[in-house]
């Protein structure tokens, strides 16, 4: 049974606030540590860098699906936060 594909839930920004990004973001060279807002999300928690050239691969390439986005937001950061601590390198802990 493979994941369930849906569509990214407006407003949700979970994958942007609680997921390490180690890719460098407009803003954020060093790339984004898990926790922290990305800079390039509006105050309406949307991208403001979707659909552009400057937006990280890795963030384009994220496909939200039941497996890591749960059915709401709270069960989205829950999901997530869970995933993030899962394989995080044991000497950052």
């Amino acid at each position: 049974m493979g994941a369930r594909f849906l569509e990214c839930r407006l407003g949700c920004a979970a994958c942007c606030i609680v997921i390490s990004i180690s890719s460098s973001i407009p803003g954020m060279p060093n790339g984004k540590p898990a926790g922290v807002r990305c800079i390039q999300l509006s105050d309406q928690n949307t991208c403001k860098l979707f659909g552009s050239s400057e937006r990280p691969a890795v963030c384009s390439s994220l496909q939200p699906s039941v497996d890591m986005c749960g059915l709401s937001n709270i069960e989205a950061f829950h999901i997530l936060s869970e995933l993030e601590q899962a394989t995080t390198p044991a000497s950052t802990k």
